[in-house]
Parts: structure tokens; sequence; C-alpha cells
């Protein structure tokens, strides 16, 4: 089972103002009149583009390359505006992506959404139950208690108020922690006297003694989310189509699935199958999925096309910072429920963290852990250099999504074991007050998603939304990168902003070096995929502080336009 597609990049040629490959016959398309940011360190910049059968010919001048053209290409002026490389997604989920909203009631709160508190919350719930039928579970997600005006979590009493009858489940806005009304508790049979599971927590109110309807983490929560059931095909179809409209609507051209389990990886893959994949998507078998692969319970092939490939397996260790789930080397910097020693803790021992990722590496997986507390990337750090001990390769690329606590040493350490940090640095933007002032304080808060600090390392980093967790929105994600500014105008770590080229890189070329596929991927130059973003303006020669303004006007793959303003 081999991830890996390659990673030599072809041998170019610069010629004056053209650089080219197989120039016998004439482009399908030929795009003029840009301003083309190549990522092509050979050639930064150009006006045109020529493409033939979905990948790049010519990169040059428009004079020369229009002179290609013959009677049936396409000459596609592009107004002075910027033709930049398609966006790769760091990291999200897709498939979640387009249930929120859609099968699930997305209840976010301001700047994304209009719930800011928890009648607003019941209200949207009431909505939903008189327009759902009665044997069926109502999920909403997106519920940010530091946001809310009562400054707490949602508990069951809330929920109640809407049904007493039907399970109601809402997720919290960093999707590790879950609350569930009385129905729900009762049908997954918890109760006070449930064991509290391993890597996980159910909250227990101080008063009655009886669970208060807060779950943290997979494992407390799986047992109510099994009451949901399988979400019907046509549905998650749906849901899929519309996340992927979404995500082009932002300029990605490749997408991801950051935790896919064996019905989402079915449904990818007939879409795929039926062509129904307008941009390429990388699925993230979640490590149950892979573990049934590697045991041969399932059989998935990911062969398909080149829309659609399986990604790396995986891994959580630990939770989210706001969920104070987050796993800590020292404590939290507001005491969670007056415990000045609380670090948070981590979703499974170190050994057995070790022995999963031994476990992969040996079935010839790439991987990826989810890790947010400098603590949980301790052991992920561990568990990376204990399975590249005992199953050695030559070019693993193992990914550390969000690593957003990761201390100097840490980084460090990344360098020396090839490891490939995906940053969330939109938390800086959506949370950045609050680690400031309630999560990590001020020193910490300066250093979280340390992006110039990896760059000095020389280490490929990639940056992300974490769709849905917040929104797909790429022009964002490149200006937070640049200026990290929260939501009330603070800068929240001068030291760790990039320039917008550093940010635009990590979004296209080292987000093909993450999946291995910079020789065909990340950047306009000969021979490669034609996948590429139109934008209103040049995020690299604008005031920094307006690239967030900047629009996406087109998406193209493999010469194709999938998605027009």
């Amino acid at each position: 089972m081999t991830w890996f597609h390659g990673s030599a990049f072809a041998s170019l040629s610069l010629v004056g103002v053209l650089v080219g490959c197989n120039l016998s016959s004439a482009p399908d398309t030929v795009y003029v009149n840009a301003t083309v940011v190549t990522m092509n360190p050979a050639q930064p910049r150009a006006e045109a583009v020529a493409v033939r059968e979905g990948r790049i010919e010519a990169v040059g001048s428009g004079e020369t390359l229009r002179a290609l053209a013959g009677a049936e290409t396409r000459l596609i002026d592009l107004e002075g505006k910027t033709l930049v490389p398609g966006f790769i997604d760091g990291h999200s989920h897709l498939l979640l992506d387009g249930q929120t909203g859609f099968t699930f009631v997305d209840v976010r709160p301001p700047p994304i959404g209009p719930f800011p508190d928890i009648p607003s919350i019941q209200l949207a719930l009431k909505l939903r139950h008189a327009q759902t039928p009665a044997d069926q579970p109502i999920i909403a997600t997106g519920y940010d208690d530091t946001l809310l005006r009562e400054r707490r979590h949602l508990n069951r009493s809330d929920l109640d108020a809407v049904s007493m009858v039907r399970p109601i489940i809402v997720l919290h806005v960093s999707l590790h922690i879950a609350v569930a009304n009385s129905a729900a508790l009762a049908m997954a049979g918890i109760t006070a006297a449930s064991p509290q599971p391993e890597g996980g927590v159910v909250r227990i109110d101080e008063v009655s003694g009886e669970p208060n309807g807060i779950l943290e983490e997979g494992p407390a929560m799986a047992p109510v989310f099994a009451l949901f059931g399988e979400t019907p095909r046509r549905v998650s179809y749906r849901a899929a189509e519309i996340a992927l409209d979404r995500y082009a609507s932002q300029g990605v051209t490749t997408a991801q699935d950051g935790a896919a389990d064996l019905s989402t990886l079915e449904i990818l893959f007939e879409m795929d199958m039926d062509e129904r994949l307008p941009i390429r998507v990388v699925a993230f078998p979640r490590a149950d999925a892979a573990l049934a692969m590697i045991a041969r319970e399932v059989a998935i092939s990911f062969s398909a096309s080149d829309r659609l490939s399986l990604g790396p397996v995986k891994i959580v260790a630990d939770g989210s910072i706001q969920g104070y789930t987050g796993y800590l080397t020292e404590p939290y910097h507001v005491p969670f429920r007056g415990d000045s020693g609380y670090r948070g803790y981590p979703a499974m021992p170190r050994d057995a963290l070790a022995e999963l990722v031994e476990q992969f590496y040996d079935a010839d997986f790439q991987v990826a852990i989810h890790g947010n507390g400098d603590a949980a990337i301790d052991d992920i750090l561990f568990a990376f250099e204990r399975a590249q001990a005992a199953h050695p390769r030559e070019d693993d690329r193992p990914i550390l999504i969000h690593a957003q606590m990761a201390r100097p040493d840490q980084l460090d350490a990344m360098r020396r074991l090839n490891v490939i940090p995906s940053f969330f640095v939109l938390h800086t933007y959506y949370w950045g007050d609050r680690h400031r002032s309630i999560f990590m304080g001020p020193e910490r808060a300066a250093r979280m998603s340390p992006t110039r600090s990896a760059l000095e390392r020389d280490l490929h980093f990639t940056i992300h939304t974490d769709a849905p967790v917040v929104p797909m929105e790429s022009m964002r994600l490149l200006w937070s990168a640049v200026n990290r500014t929260s939501t009330s105008g603070a800068t929240i770590g001068e030291d760790e902003r990039i320039t917008p080229e550093q940010a635009l890189r990590a979004m296209t070329l080292d987000g093909a070096y993450q999946y291995g596929r910079e020789h065909e991927l990340g950047s306009i130059e000969p021979e490669k995929f034609a996948d590429m973003v139109v934008l209103s303006a040049d995020p690299t020669t604008v005031d920094p502080t307006t690239i967030d303004e900047i629009e996406v006007l087109r998406t193209i793959v493999e010469g194709e336009t999938v998605w027009i303003r």
C-alpha cells in the first residue's frame, strides 16, 4: 500500500521569456494578459500560461504564447488579474463541512454565524425540531462557550428545553466536545454509574451527581453519535457536492477530508468513479478505517483517477486548547474549573501512540497526527522517532496537524525527523484574544502557530482552516498568516508573522510537498497539472492588511474552469 507519488522535479529549461516542454502541437488554452505568480523559483513571474491536455505546456510572455495558439486554441484574456497556483488544503474535513448548515444545524456565533447566546441556539433547534420527523435525532454544530453571552457551555437542561424525547446533540466549535440532552444520554446508556472512558470525559454535575450532558473527546462522544446511524447515501452525496462547490469558490483545487471513516471513503470513491469530483480530494482514513484496510476487512481502491487519492492515516493525540482538552506541559493560564495544575490530557498513553504509529509504518502508510498542546507534541515526536527507527524509510514525511503550541526545541526535532507541521494559523484571528487572556496567557499565545520559527529552521509547512471549525476562506487564511491579527485588532505574536510569498508557498507548493506531489502540483510550471486560481489582485504586492479583501474570480483544474464568480 504505497502513498507516495514521487518527488523529483521535471527537468526544465529557461529560454528568454518562455519556459516550455512539448510544443509539437497547439495548446488547448492560453491564458494571457495576466500577472502570473508561479511559485517556481526559476521563473517567479510571467504574463501568460499555455495549457494542453490538462497540463501546463508553457509559461512566459503574452506575445510569445499567443504565437503558439492554433485555430482551436481558446485565448482567455484575464484583463490584468492575478493567476496563482491552485490552493492545496493543508487540513480540513470536506464532508463534515458540507453537512454543516445542511444536515447539521449551524449555530456558530459571531464573527462566523448569528448565534450569540443560548436562547438563539435553542430557537434554531426548536425550528429544526418542528421540521424534522419524530423518529429522527438532531445534530447541531459550532457553539463556542467563550463567545456566548452566558460564557458557559450548553448543558443537558438547555437541550431538554427543546425536547425531552428526541435525541439532540450539539457539537462544540472545536469538534472535541459535544453536549447531549437527556434523551440522547439515556438511549446511549450514559449514567452516573458509567465508567469514565479512556481518552475522554463524561462531565458530572457537582450538585446532582448526574452527567450534565457535556462529553469531552471521541471516546465519550461515540456512544451518542452511534444513535444516529449511517447518513443516507443521497444525503452524503449532496453534502459532498455542497462542500466541493464551496471549496472551489475559495480557489481550492486540492481538498482534504481529514478524518474519513469507511463510509466517507466509499462515497468519495463512488463520486470519483462517476466523475463527480470537480476538484482533487485527498482522503485521510481514520485510524480505525486504516486498521480495517490492513486487516483486509474491507477492500477500497483509490486508483480511479488523479482526482482522488488516499492520504496519510489520521491519528488524534490530544484535544482542543479552547476546549481545555489540549495536552500541555504547563497548566492553562486561567485554571480549568478551579484546578491550577490542570494541563489537559492525552488521547492515549505515549507508548500506545507509538505502537499504533509503528503499526502504520509497518504497513507503509504515511501518518498524520493531530496535536495542539506541547505535551501532546512531545508524545507525537517520540512516536515518529520510534517508528522511523523500527521501519526506516528514505522519505516518510510524517505530518503534525495543528502543532499549535510547538516549542522551539520541538521545531528542531521536526527538522531532524522530517516532520511537516500544518499550522492552524486562523487561531490567531478567531481565538487569539482568548488564548492570550484565558487559555495560554500573553507569552505562550504569542508563540502559537510558530510559522516564522519554522521557516528559520527550513521546515516545509502548510497552513489550514480546519473547516468547518472555521469557514474555508482562502484569502483570510493567507491574510492571517501574514498579519496575525485577532478579531479585536490585536497582533498575536508579531515575531511569527511571515510574508505573503511565504504564506502563499504554504498554501501551494508546500501543500503539494505534504502529499508527495510537488512534482505535479503546487506551482505554475511546465508538465505540472494546470490547477490555477484567478484572483482580483496580487496578494504579494497589495497592502498586506487588505489581503482578505481579494476575491477569487476563477478556479481552474486541469485547464478547465470548475468555478467562476
